[in-house]
């Protein structure tokens, strides 16, 4: 099987390195790298919920990174903007209110998809669309997806499948016009739900995503993140009080299981291109049973 190399529009890091804390754009770099060997050519750096100065700061780093690299296509802001009641391992702290006046204190035009809960919502969707600025809906509760481009991790975080009146999951489920983000790392979603997304999205509208801790490949046990103190006991990584706090499989054993599963549809690479407009450059190969053969820019 052949495919172009794959793009990974929502990861917080991988091999050692965190977005939110990264020191250089050489640790930035570094990822962008170490992502090329498998085969992943194109990444948006998801920063968690974090002080205005702090992600500031990064969202400089990861610019300054990205003059050097084509690979890093854009910041992916997950937090500030999101549902307390459905925060995962962010930190409320931190949260603001979905204005305009509240995002402009961390504007910038390296930012290209915005996680946020809609149903909290005080005119900052209309602004980020007037921007071409993704919109997507994730850690809320809301069912109207209407202004939303995407969806944030299908099932996680959100108000899940109901069978009266309308949530985030179930939304997500029936509109076919929306993209949809899902994790297949084995821990996030159980292979039943998966096959109720897989039968219920349109093959064009599937996003795969990490959503990929620091601690992802490498020899990492135990770290902070998104100020929580988190432990990886070899199959998920979680905080003190047993929430997961994000995948620590990267695209390429992603795909893997999803052949072993017999899920996997080569279209769902090609959407990330087509989600962000983009043009497909190099390729890999594949076996049967989801190992990378080759890879080629």
């Amino acid at each position: 099987m052949e495919t172009p190399l794959m793009i990974d529009q929502h990861l917080h890091g991988a091999f050692g390195v965190d977005f939110n804390t990264a020191k250089s754009s050489d640790d930035i770099l570094f990822v962008a790298d170490s992502l090329k060997k498998i085969g992943i050519g194109g990444f948006f750096p998801t920063l968690v919920t974090d002080s205005v100065s702090n992600i500031k700061r990064q969202t400089e780093i990861i610019k300054k990174a990205a003059e050097k690299c084509n690979a890093i296509l854009g910041i992916h802001l997950e937090g500030i903007f999101i549902n307390p009641l459905k925060k995962g391992i962010h930190n409320p702290e931190h949260f603001m209110e979905l204005t305009v006046d509240n995002y402009r204190k961390i504007e910038d035009d390296f930012i290209k998809i915005v996680t946020l809960a809609p149903e909290l919502d005080k005119g900052l969707i209309d602004y980020l669309k007037e921007q071409n600025i993704k919109v997507q809906a994730g850690h809320c509760t809301g069912g109207d997806l209407s202004k939303a481009d995407g969806v944030t991790h299908t099932f996680n975080a959100m108000s899940g499948v109901v069978h009266r009146g309308k949530s985030t999951a179930l939304s997500a489920l029936i509109n076919d016009n929306i993209y949809a983000e899902i994790i297949t790392d084995g821990v996030h979603v159980s292979d039943d739900a998966l096959k109720l997304f897989f039968k219920s999205k349109p093959v064009d509208k599937v996003l795969l995503i990490s959503d990929a801790l620091p601690i992802t490949y490498s020899n990492i046990k135990e770290t902070v993140f998104a100020d929580s103190k988190i432990y990886y006991d070899g199959e998920k990584a979680t905080s003190v009080d047993g929430t997961i706090a994000g995948s620590t499989t990267l695209l390429d054993k992603i795909v893997k299981i999803l052949i072993k599963k017999e899920l996997f549809k080569k279209e769902f690479i090609t959407n990330t291109y087509k989600y962000h407009n983009l043009t497909p450059n190099g390729r890999i190969l594949w076996d049967n049973e989801g190992n990378i053969l080759e890879v080629s820019a």
